[in-house]
């Protein structure tokens, strides 16, 4: 098996400097590069060894802090096990830093990681894959509706409010996405009700976009992270088999 390599690297942005993680294959050649938006949570153990994860696959993940503006990860104290129902001050303290990211922020820092990985010597050429978690899932739907002749695929894991009635729902730019997509949603999730579901299948088969949403039953918000009590093993174990079956076929 081929070693791996997880260093520390920043990305200058137009507003500043993002921290991130970069994970790779240490045999020195380029792989494909895979950009993995976190969760609220941020970058963190569990996120680097995810990236490790897929690294160990093949790829060349990078990990960044979308929150960067409020500081280096963690931006927020975390314990070392994530439970928001027993710590609610860990909410209370990211909700305004969630909602400070607008997505035009967020898609002006998401030219700084494209570009990033673009000259990135660990990075093959071409497009790149997404995924995402939780709020990442939004940010990759985004993602892969601006910038669509860099992105290949896009996958989001659990993600809320990527199909509301507001003007800036993600789901509103389908008709920009050339990307293969895969959706997971937890079946537990108040922030993506069925209704949401169906808005977003039915703007993605309208676009003619090549996608797949399925449900994971029994699933909570926040399913794939280990590190949180809304794990769940089985759900993750099939995300991980959904995502690299996309990855397999993309490059």
């Amino acid at each position: 098996m081929t070693a791996l390599q997880g260093i520390a690297v920043d990305i200058p942005t137009a507003d500043g400097t993002a921290d991130a993680y970069l994970a790779h294959p240490g045999d020195g050649q380029p792989h494909p590069a895979v950009l993995l938006y976190m969760d609220a949570f941020g970058p963190r153990p569990q996120l680097r060894a995810m990236a490790d994860r897929l690294a160990g696959a093949g790829y060349t993940v990078l990990v960044p802090n979308v929150f960067y503006r409020h500081g280096r990860a963690p931006v927020v104290e975390l314990p070392e096990f994530i439970d928001p129902g027993a710590r609610p001050e860990i909410f209370e303290r990211l909700g305004p830093i969630m909602r400070s990211l607008t997505t035009d922020l967020a898609m002006r820092d998401a030219e700084a990681y494209l570009r990033w990985l673009a000259d990135c010597p660990a990075a093959a050429d071409g497009p790149v894959a997404l995924t995402g978690y939780c709020m990442g899932a939004r940010l990759a739907l985004f993602t892969a509706g601006t910038y669509p002749d860099r992105v290949a695929a896009a996958a989001g894991f659990h993600g809320g409010r990527l199909a509301t009635d507001d003007p800036d729902s993600p789901h509103l730019l389908a008709d920009r996405v050339s990307a293969e997509l895969y959706f997971a949603h937890a079946d537990q999730d108040a922030s993506m009700p069925p209704e949401q579901q169906q808005r977003l299948e039915a703007a993605l088969t309208a676009a003619g976009v090549r996608h797949r949403c399925e449900v994971y039953p029994g699933a909570h918000h926040g399913f794939t992270q280990a590190d949180t009590a809304a794990y769940d093993r089985d759900a993750s174990e099939r995300h991980w088999a959904a995502l690299l079956d996309l990855l397999k076929r993309t490059f």
